[in-house]
């Protein structure tokens, strides 16, 4: 028999539409055709998108059909949709970042192990072309020093937390080329009159080597990603030539939250994948200590 699992996407802004088309549309013969959509969730009215059909939050978190969750609301409410779905004894699909405290990062991941339930935190920026690349490019030289510089638009901080939580990707990537990383340093200029904020943080590698990460954002700053990486054997300016993929981000991310609700994801990827996961929160919430400590003033 095949075994189905009923889910429910909750929040149907651009990610949670994608994650509806995708339910509807699963990729043939692939674990997503586990998946089977009941509805979805929103604070807004609306019709049916795409053959789904709108339930209120209570009868998502009663319903007995409902297996698992797709959270895919503003950044600021994923912990205690998280919550929530998990106390009802449902499976977490979440979109970056999981939560926006370590605290309640850990204590959700503990809720999820404690309930046997899988908590699987979205992490498309490790699915792209042009990331797979960079890291094969990456694998197996020697760091001397680095920058990843990301701008973008202006995020509303109050929905989104602070810049090191809604830019987590950037952070992730920093772990996932490099191993674990230590905070020397961290600081923020903010422009509250020119809606302009520039976040600069200093790390060190394990073989004390120096690694910046700038998450710069203002009105009319074009999304991309620049990197200056130099290795013993030379520096790495541009992104390598990537194709395009054939199977979009969010289905490739879906795909793989169907393996983990089928056990077909390896103790050791999971035990990786959790380490990663909690790591980047930490040091996230360290981030935004150093730079929201007073400024001392020397007389």
């Amino acid at each position: 028999i095949t075994k189905m699992f009923g889910t429910v996407v909750v929040g149907v802004g651009i990610a949670g539409l994608a994650r509806i088309r995708d339910l509807v549309n699963p990729m043939p013969s692939s674990p997503s055709e586990h998946l089977k959509l009941f509805g979805f969730v929103s604070r807004r009215k609306f019709d049916n998108i795409d053959e789904a059909k709108q339930i209120s939050l209570e009868d998502a978190l009663r319903s007995k059909e409902i297996h698992a969750a797709f959270i895919s609301t503003e950044n600021r409410s994923h912990e205690e949709n998280i919550r929530m779905f998990l106390e009802a004894g449902k499976h977490v699909l979440v979109e970056y970042p999981m939560a926006l405290s370590a605290k309640a990062a850990h204590e959700l991941w503990d809720m999820a192990e404690q309930k046997g339930k899988v908590l699987h935190v979205e992490h498309i920026e490790l699915l792209t072309e042009e990331y797979k690349q960079l890291k094969k490019e990456v694998a197996g030289k020697d760091l001397v020093k680095g920058t990843l510089h990301f701008t973008g638009s202006v995020l509303d901080e109050n929905k989104a937390g602070f810049p090191a939580f809604s830019g987590i990707a950037r952070l992730t990537w920093l772990i996932d080329l490099f191993g674990d990383l230590t905070v020397t340093s961290a600081s923020r200029i903010k422009r509250k009159d020119k809606n302009y904020s520039r976040m600069t943080v200093h790390f060190q590698t394990a073989n004390n080597k120096p690694l910046t990460w700038i998450e710069e954002r203002g009105p009319g700053m074009r999304r991309e990603k620049k990197i200056n990486f130099c290795f013993t054997s030379g520096c790495l300016e541009n992104f390598p030539q990537a194709p395009r993929s054939a199977v979009g981000l969010f289905m490739q991310d879906q795909n793989l939250f169907a393996k983990k609700l089928l056990g077909q994801v390896s103790k050791e990827e999971l035990a990786a994948e959790k380490w990663r996961i909690l790591r980047c929160l930490d040091l996230a919430e360290e981030i935004q200590q150093h730079c929201e400590q007073p400024e001392e003033i020397y007389s």
